[in-house]
Order: structure tokens, then sequence, then C-alpha cells
């Protein structure tokens, strides 16, 4: 088996909160500087590299003086500002020492939400890559909220993923990568060296929590993973501090995990639908709607529909659930959400007559949808 990092060209390498600070000591230096030296190593074998770091919010405590993580959102918030110096200072020395540039990009889900800021990220992110400037890119915490946060940075390594159509992840963290059990409490769990990417069982295996400088365990690993799989990217997890690990991967050994992706890639429109983590409101479907979405890649059509929640416009992204809310599809509807109430259990024959107009015979046209 070898590492699927070998014959990628464009990868994204996430590395955790407790590697950048030392379990939240303090930013690692060394460390931050040995994943300089790798990097540039793989940009001298021609392979772009985009770099998603956690830690801003741990060094902020450190200088702030906060012994735990707070809780208070504008705590975090100045946590965020604090430390998000720190980090860019640290790794902006550490790749200059390589001739390499970075920039430094925050993103909010509001930013890959909207088409068209969707479309500005993406661009940006390729411009520099062509400049050969290594990005690196964090969650915006200093403005964000639990709203629309993307809640854990494994989300935003497979969300960057899918946005630039990248061939590989890579998440760094204190972990070896996923073990059949709990290697702390089962003296025969054993270490998965591959898998597929979505594999339910991955998930059953991945329980528990992460470290408390994190927001992410393994199991946030293997469903990023499983999100950036839908772009074709495959996924590598692996111990941050095992020696020269990434230069190892790029010549092909096999460590950690790997999980495959085995779908083509999504077109880049529902890519972008199955990249909203919120939605702007939902509608509940029958069985049989549900069928012909899953089994017969039907449209969505208003006769399907038994309930509507939220509030939303024409062309709002919405999510498809069944009877007990398990997400179907994303789609772009065609009728506001009060018009979809109007419409809902009745044939397309009598949108006409309902509202008065007709914007098409579906509430949600297949081309414009995306199942999950």
């Amino acid at each position: 088996m070898d590492s699927v990092i070998q014959k990628a060209t464009r990868i994204i390498i996430k590395v955790g909160s407790s590697l950048v600070t030392n379990d939240g000591r303090g930013l690692d230096h060394a460390a931050i500087a040995r994943w300089a030296a790798q990097i540039s190593g793989l940009r001298a074998l021609g392979k772009e590299v985009v770099l998603v770091s956690s830690g801003a919010i741990a060094e902020g405590m450190l200088r702030l003086g906060f012994e735990q993580r707070p809780t208070d959102i504008h705590e975090l918030q100045a946590c965020a500002a604090v430390g998000q110096m720190g980090l860019a200072q640290i790794y902006e020395s550490s790749f200059r020492a390589h001739q390499l540039g970075t920039a430094q990009v925050l993103l909010t889900h509001a930013d890959l939400a909207d088409r068209e800021r969707y479309l500005n990220a993406r661009s940006t992110l390729t411009t520099l890559l062509r400049l050969g400037v290594v990005p690196i890119i964090n969650e915006n915490d200093t403005v964000v909220t639990d709203e629309i946060k993307f809640g854990d940075n494994d989300t935003l390594g497979a969300l960057v993923a899918n946005l630039i159509e990248a061939d590989a992840l890579v998440i760094l963290t204190d972990q070896h990568g996923l073990f059949s059990a709990d290697p702390r409490k089962d003296p025969n769990a054993y270490l998965i060296t591959q898998g597929v990417a979505g594999d339910p069982a991955l998930e059953a295996m991945a329980g528990g929590a992460g470290s408390s400088l994190g927001r992410g365990g393994m199991l946030t690993k293997i469903l990023a993973a499983k999100r950036a799989a839908k772009s074709g990217a495959h996924t590598i997890i692996a111990w941050g501090r095992d020696s020269d690990v990434l230069s190892r991967l790029a010549q092909g050994e096999a460590i950690g995990t790997q999980l495959l992706a085995q779908t083509g890639q999504l077109t880049a429109r529902k890519q972008w639908m199955a990249d909203h983590l919120h939605t702007a409101g939902a509608v509940v479907l029958d069985a049989g709607a549900v069928q012909k979405l899953r089994q017969e890649g039907k449209s969505l059509l208003p006769i399907g529909v038994t309930g509507v929640n939220g509030e939303f416009g024409r062309g709002a992204v919405i999510t498809c659930v069944d009877a007990v809310g398990v997400p179907v599809a994303r789609g772009l509807s065609n009728y506001t959400s009060g018009e979809a109430r109007r419409i809902m259990r009745k044939p397309s024959t009598e949108i006409e007559s309902i509202l008065g107009y007709m914007e098409g015979h579906e509430l949600i046209h297949r081309d414009n949808m995306v199942l999950l």
C-alpha cells in the first residue's frame, strides 16, 4: 500500500492545536520549523500545499493568562485575535527561511455559503498557489459565532479540499491514526491502516472527544474524510510528531490511516451546495419522495413534501430531510418557503392555479440538487 501523497499534486495539510502549541505550552517553534522544511520539500517536488492551522485560540489563552479554555464567546474571540498574531508571525518566519512566502487567509462558513464569496475565496487560493505562496488558513474566530462556525478545523480542511479540488487531505494529529478501539482502554486495539472514506464502520470506531485545547476528536476527522471524498480527495490521518512524516508520505511510505475516496468529483456548483453546513431552511419528504431522490435520481416535486421548516427565498440552498430528520439532499429551491407551504402535497399541475404562476414543475430540479 503506497501513500496517495506520492502522486498527489495539490494537498491540504491540517495541523491541530495540541501539535502547534505543544499541548498548550505555547507555540512550538521547533515543530513548526520542521513542518515548514518538509512543506518546502513538497514544493520542490512540484506539489501545491495549503496549510490549515489551529492554535490561535490556544496561543491567545497563553498570552492572556487563561488557564482553561474560556466559555464566553467574546473572550474566545479575544484569544483568537491575540493568538493569530503570533501564529502568523511564526509561520511567516519559518517558511521565509526556505524562501517561501505565506499568506494568511481567515474564513467563516458565511464565506463559503455565499456563492460569490465562495468563488472569490477559490480564486484567491488558486492564485496564491500559482504564485508559489503557501496559504495558511484558519477559521476567523475573531468574528464568528456558533451559528456560523465550521465547528473544528478538520471540517474546515475538508471544505478547503473541496473548494480548490485538492487531491488529498493530510490531518496531522496527536494520535497515530484511527484504531479499531480506544488503545488506552483496549489492549487488543489495532491501527486501521487503510479504509474507505464514508464507511459507517469507521465512524463507530472513532467515538470519543478530542483534547481540551481543540474542538475535534477522531470522529471529526473521519467525518472530514467523508466530506473531502465528495470532491475525490483522499485523506490521511497521521501522528504529527512522527519524524519527517510529510516527506515520507511524499515518498510513498504508508503512515497512519489512509482513507480512500471512492466517488468521482462533483461539479463545482453541486460541491458548493454540498458544503453548506447551515442552510436557510428544510423540507420534509415522504418515503416515496426519498426513494425517488436516492434510488431513481429524480427531481423533488411538491407532492412529495410533507413539511417546510424555516424561512427562505427563491434560489436559496435548502436541505431535504426524511420523516425522522435525516438529511437526504441539498438543493436550490424554485420557490420561497411561503410558496412551498402552499403547494406542498399538491400535484405540479395545480401550482399555477394556487400561486398564480409557475416557476417550474419541481420544488428542486435534479440538476440543482446534490444527494448527501
